[in-house]
């Protein structure tokens, strides 16, 4: 048994999930503390919020880092929370409106808006917040980045009002996102939380199949978070294959056709059929072949 790991079986996982129920390690406590020290942590939770996770872990012990890790180079990212976040935060709480003031991609600086905020996201792909919110007076959804916002207002509305503009950015929401399914090939079961890992920045759900012993991950995301989620599949390379998902498929097939090209490669088509029990195997490792060229091409094509 791996000491690292915390829990092997998902579906364990899943049910204390469902029960509202998260175990922690001693070394989670204290990486926590670590991370509630830096000035970040301050943006990115209130006051109240801080104060009580910084009580619970009084007697936890602050890991030595300093001793094993060295910083060779500083990240030219800006990884500091965007200072409207908490205000914004606390309105979405009250279900209340916004008097959003903000200025377009150029700088300049556009009229105050009255809106509904629905979502606070961060795109892994683009590493910034957005928020979806409703635009009272065009009345139409609207998605925004946290970083062109510069002041917002709380706006009193009705329960009638935000149950109705709710429902308007459920159904946007449900035309905006997409949704592809992944199955983890049984030989690398094993390593399913690394699997999990490359995507979790998203929205998914897990199935286990018994029968065939395989996991299904299912992954949402939004329209611009495509080539970042093609690029997490690349780099997962034999361990995956997509089951549901067209286009996706016909990327990955062209991608992986390109990389056999360069090598003088002539891929075997595979035929269709419904016989899982036999040629289950064969699939696969036609789409290893497919997939290792694939990451080996991972560079080319833009």
């Amino acid at each position: 048994m791996n000491p690292f790991e915390k829990i092997f079986s998902y579906q364990l996982a899943s049910r204390l999930e469902e029960q509202q129920i998260f175990t922690l390690t001693s070394q989670e406590r204290s990486w926590l503390k670590l991370m509630l020290s830096s000035t970040a942590a301050e943006l990115a939770l209130d006051e109240s919020t801080l104060n009580r996770l910084q009580q619970r872990l009084e007697r936890d012990e602050v890991p030595s880092v300093h001793e094993v890790i060295v910083e060779k180079a500083a990240s030219s990212q800006h990884t500091d929370f965007p200072e409207l976040l908490i205000p914004l935060r606390r309105i979405m709480r009250k279900r209340q409106g916004v008097l959003l003031q903000r200025h377009n991609k150029y700088g300049q600086h556009m009229n105050p808006e009255l809106g509904v905020p629905w979502k606070l996201e961060y795109s892994a792909a683009r590493q910034e917040w957005y928020m979806y919110w409703f635009n009272l007076h065009r009345s139409a959804p609207m998605t925004t980045r946290l970083k062109h916002m510069y002041k917002v207002t709380e706006q009193s509305i009705t329960k009638q009002q935000y149950d109705a503009v709710s429902q308007r950015m459920e159904l946007h929401m449900q035309t905006e996102r997409h949704e592809i399914a992944i199955q983890v090939l049984p030989i690398y079961n094993k390593e399913l939380t690394r699997i999990l890992h490359a995507f979790s920045c998203f929205d998914k759900r897990v199935r286990f199949d018994e029968q065939e012993q395989s996991y299904s991950i299912y992954v949402r995301f939004t329209n611009s978070e495509r080539e970042y989620v093609l690029n997490r599949l690349r780099f997962l390379g034999k361990r995956v294959q997509i089951i549901e998902g067209d286009d996706f498929k016909q990327r990955m097939q062209d991608t992986a056709l390109r990389a056999l090209s360069r090598y003088g490669v002539t891929p075997v088509p595979v035929p269709d059929g419904d016989e899982r029990s036999e040629s289950n195997e064969q699939k696969w490792s036609e789409s290893d072949a497919l997939s290792t060229a694939a990451t080996d091409s991972l560079h080319d094509e833009k």
